[in-house]
Protein backbone atom coordinates (compact mmCIF):
# COMPACT_ATOMS: atom_id res chain seq x y z
CA UNK A 1 0.00 0.00 0.00
CA UNK A 2 1.46 3.37 -1.00
CA UNK A 3 1.89 6.16 1.51
CA UNK A 4 -1.08 8.21 0.26
CA UNK A 5 -3.49 5.27 0.54
CA UNK A 6 -2.10 4.44 3.95
CA UNK A 7 -2.53 8.07 5.03
CA UNK A 8 -6.15 8.28 3.87
CA UNK A 9 -6.97 4.93 5.49
CA UNK A 10 -5.40 6.02 8.79
CA UNK A 11 -7.29 9.34 8.74
CA UNK A 12 -10.57 7.54 8.01
CA UNK A 13 -9.95 5.15 10.90
CA UNK A 14 -9.22 8.17 13.11
CA UNK A 15 -12.61 9.68 12.24
CA UNK A 16 -14.48 6.41 12.76
CA UNK A 17 -12.82 5.65 16.11
CA UNK A 18 -13.11 9.23 17.41
CA UNK A 19 -16.78 9.69 16.47
CA UNK A 20 -18.34 7.53 19.26
CA UNK A 21 -16.31 9.19 22.05
CA UNK A 22 -18.30 12.44 22.48
CA UNK A 23 -21.60 10.53 22.20
CA UNK A 24 -20.70 7.93 24.84
CA UNK A 25 -19.28 10.51 27.25
CA UNK A 26 -22.28 12.78 26.63
CA UNK A 27 -24.64 9.94 27.53
CA UNK A 28 -22.41 9.09 30.50
CA UNK A 29 -22.94 12.59 31.88
CA UNK A 30 -26.57 11.63 32.54
CA UNK A 31 -25.32 9.01 35.05
CA UNK A 32 -22.62 11.09 36.70
CA UNK A 33 -20.42 14.06 36.10
CA UNK A 34 -17.17 15.68 37.09
CA UNK A 35 -15.23 18.70 35.88
CA UNK A 36 -12.79 16.41 34.06
CA UNK A 37 -15.57 14.39 32.42
CA UNK A 38 -17.45 17.49 31.22
CA UNK A 39 -14.21 19.01 29.94
CA UNK A 40 -13.32 15.73 28.22
CA UNK A 41 -16.66 15.78 26.39
CA UNK A 42 -15.97 19.31 25.10
CA UNK A 43 -12.40 18.41 24.18
CA UNK A 44 -13.33 15.29 22.21
CA UNK A 45 -16.09 17.14 20.35
CA UNK A 46 -13.70 19.90 19.24
CA UNK A 47 -11.00 17.40 18.29
CA UNK A 48 -13.47 15.37 16.23
CA UNK A 49 -14.23 18.44 14.11
CA UNK A 50 -10.49 18.92 13.55
CA UNK A 51 -9.96 15.28 12.56
CA UNK A 52 -12.89 15.35 10.11
CA UNK A 53 -11.48 18.53 8.54
CA UNK A 54 -8.04 16.91 8.22
CA UNK A 55 -9.53 13.85 6.51
CA UNK A 56 -11.51 15.93 4.02
CA UNK A 57 -8.47 18.10 3.27
CA UNK A 58 -6.18 15.11 2.76
CA UNK A 59 -8.64 13.50 0.34
CA UNK A 60 -9.09 16.75 -1.62
CA UNK A 61 -5.37 17.54 -1.90
CA UNK A 62 -4.44 13.97 -2.87
CA UNK A 63 -7.06 13.37 -5.56
CA UNK A 64 -5.78 11.71 -8.76
CA UNK A 65 -6.84 14.83 -10.70
CA UNK A 66 -4.70 16.82 -8.26
CA UNK A 67 -4.46 20.55 -7.69
CA UNK A 68 -1.70 23.07 -8.12
CA UNK A 69 1.08 23.26 -5.54
CA UNK A 70 -0.16 26.71 -4.50
CA UNK A 71 -3.75 25.51 -4.01
CA UNK A 72 -2.60 22.43 -2.10
CA UNK A 73 -0.40 24.47 0.23
CA UNK A 74 -3.20 26.99 0.87
CA UNK A 75 -5.81 24.30 1.61
CA UNK A 76 -3.44 22.39 3.90
CA UNK A 77 -2.51 25.59 5.73
CA UNK A 78 -6.17 26.51 6.34
CA UNK A 79 -6.98 22.98 7.48
CA UNK A 80 -4.12 22.92 9.99
CA UNK A 81 -5.07 26.38 11.25
CA UNK A 82 -8.58 24.99 11.84
CA UNK A 83 -7.20 21.95 13.72
CA UNK A 84 -5.05 24.24 15.87
CA UNK A 85 -8.04 26.49 16.55
CA UNK A 86 -10.14 23.47 17.62
CA UNK A 87 -7.39 22.42 20.03
CA UNK A 88 -7.31 25.94 21.51
CA UNK A 89 -11.11 26.12 21.66
CA UNK A 90 -11.43 22.76 23.38
CA UNK A 91 -8.65 23.60 25.83
CA UNK A 92 -10.05 27.08 26.56
CA UNK A 93 -13.54 25.79 27.34
CA UNK A 94 -12.06 23.01 29.48
CA UNK A 95 -10.02 25.50 31.50
CA UNK A 96 -13.05 27.73 32.13
CA UNK A 97 -15.14 24.72 33.23
CA UNK A 98 -12.38 23.63 35.60
CA UNK A 99 -12.49 27.01 37.35
CA UNK A 100 -16.27 27.34 37.58
CA UNK A 101 -17.85 26.68 41.01
CA UNK A 102 -20.48 24.00 41.42
CA UNK A 103 -18.64 21.40 39.32
CA UNK A 104 -18.13 18.86 42.11
CA UNK A 105 -18.02 15.25 40.94
CA UNK A 106 -21.21 13.25 41.39
CA UNK A 107 -22.59 9.91 40.26
CA UNK A 108 -20.71 7.37 38.15
CA UNK A 109 -17.77 8.44 36.02
CA UNK A 110 -17.16 4.91 34.68
CA UNK A 111 -18.29 5.64 31.06
CA UNK A 112 -15.84 8.52 30.83
CA UNK A 113 -13.08 6.47 32.46
CA UNK A 114 -13.56 3.56 30.05
CA UNK A 115 -13.36 5.88 27.04
CA UNK A 116 -10.26 7.60 28.47
CA UNK A 117 -8.46 4.28 29.10
CA UNK A 118 -9.30 3.04 25.61
CA UNK A 119 -8.17 6.41 24.31
CA UNK A 120 -4.72 5.99 25.88
CA UNK A 121 -4.21 2.81 23.84
CA UNK A 122 -5.86 3.90 20.57
CA UNK A 123 -4.37 7.40 20.50
CA UNK A 124 -0.86 6.10 21.21
CA UNK A 125 -1.21 3.70 18.27
CA UNK A 126 -2.40 6.51 15.98
CA UNK A 127 0.36 8.83 17.22
CA UNK A 128 3.01 6.25 16.30
CA UNK A 129 1.27 5.50 12.99
CA UNK A 130 1.08 9.16 11.92
CA UNK A 131 4.69 9.70 12.98
CA UNK A 132 5.88 6.80 10.79
CA UNK A 133 3.80 8.00 7.85
CA UNK A 134 5.20 11.52 8.10
CA UNK A 135 8.77 10.24 8.32
CA UNK A 136 8.25 8.08 5.22
CA UNK A 137 6.72 10.95 3.22
CA UNK A 138 6.47 14.36 4.97
CA UNK A 139 2.99 15.87 4.74
CA UNK A 140 1.69 18.88 6.74
CA UNK A 141 -1.71 17.28 7.40
CA UNK A 142 -0.16 14.04 8.67
CA UNK A 143 2.42 15.96 10.73
CA UNK A 144 -0.28 17.94 12.56
CA UNK A 145 -2.28 14.77 13.17
CA UNK A 146 0.82 13.21 14.75
CA UNK A 147 1.02 16.20 17.09
CA UNK A 148 -2.72 16.07 17.80
CA UNK A 149 -2.60 12.37 18.69
CA UNK A 150 0.47 12.85 20.86
CA UNK A 151 -1.55 15.44 22.78
CA UNK A 152 -4.63 13.18 22.84
CA UNK A 153 -2.70 10.22 24.28
CA UNK A 154 -1.05 12.31 27.02
CA UNK A 155 -4.35 14.05 27.78
CA UNK A 156 -6.16 10.73 28.14
CA UNK A 157 -3.56 9.60 30.69
CA UNK A 158 -4.33 12.72 32.78
CA UNK A 159 -8.09 12.26 32.35
CA UNK A 160 -7.87 8.59 33.37
CA UNK A 161 -5.89 9.43 36.51
CA UNK A 162 -8.35 12.16 37.53
CA UNK A 163 -11.42 9.97 36.95
CA UNK A 164 -9.87 7.04 38.83
CA UNK A 165 -9.39 9.36 41.81
CA UNK A 166 -13.03 10.48 41.58
CA UNK A 167 -14.21 6.86 41.37
CA UNK A 168 -12.08 5.64 44.30
CA UNK A 169 -12.66 8.65 46.57
CA UNK A 170 -16.12 10.00 45.66
CA UNK A 171 -17.08 13.21 47.41
CA UNK A 172 -13.65 13.76 48.98
CA UNK A 173 -11.82 17.06 48.76
CA UNK A 174 -8.78 15.26 47.35
CA UNK A 175 -10.85 13.83 44.50
CA UNK A 176 -12.39 17.26 43.85
CA UNK A 177 -9.01 18.97 43.55
CA UNK A 178 -7.52 16.16 41.48
CA UNK A 179 -10.57 16.36 39.23
CA UNK A 180 -10.15 20.10 38.71
CA UNK A 181 -6.37 19.84 38.40
CA UNK A 182 -6.69 17.08 35.81
CA UNK A 183 -9.08 19.21 33.80
CA UNK A 184 -6.81 22.28 34.00
CA UNK A 185 -3.67 20.34 33.01
CA UNK A 186 -5.47 18.83 30.03
CA UNK A 187 -6.73 22.27 28.99
CA UNK A 188 -3.35 24.00 29.20
CA UNK A 189 -1.60 21.25 27.25
CA UNK A 190 -4.20 21.41 24.49
CA UNK A 191 -3.97 25.20 24.30
CA UNK A 192 -0.17 25.00 24.09
CA UNK A 193 -0.33 22.41 21.30
CA UNK A 194 -2.97 24.41 19.43
CA UNK A 195 -0.97 27.65 19.65
CA UNK A 196 2.15 25.85 18.43
CA UNK A 197 0.24 24.44 15.44
CA UNK A 198 -1.25 27.84 14.55
CA UNK A 199 2.10 29.64 14.94
CA UNK A 200 3.84 27.19 12.59
CA UNK A 201 1.15 27.56 9.93
CA UNK A 202 1.23 31.36 10.12
CA UNK A 203 5.02 31.38 9.61
CA UNK A 204 4.82 29.10 6.57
Amino acid sequence: MNNKKSGSKTLLMSVLMSAPGPLIIGLGLTAGRSATQIADFVRRSAELLGIVMAYITYMVTNRPSGCSDGQKARIERLSNLFVGAMMCLGGGIMFVLALLPGQEASGSVIPGLVIALLGVVANTIFWRRYTRLNRAEPNPIIAVQARLYRAKSLVDICVSAALIAVMLMPGSSIAMWLDRAGSAIVALYLIRSGIQTIAERIKN
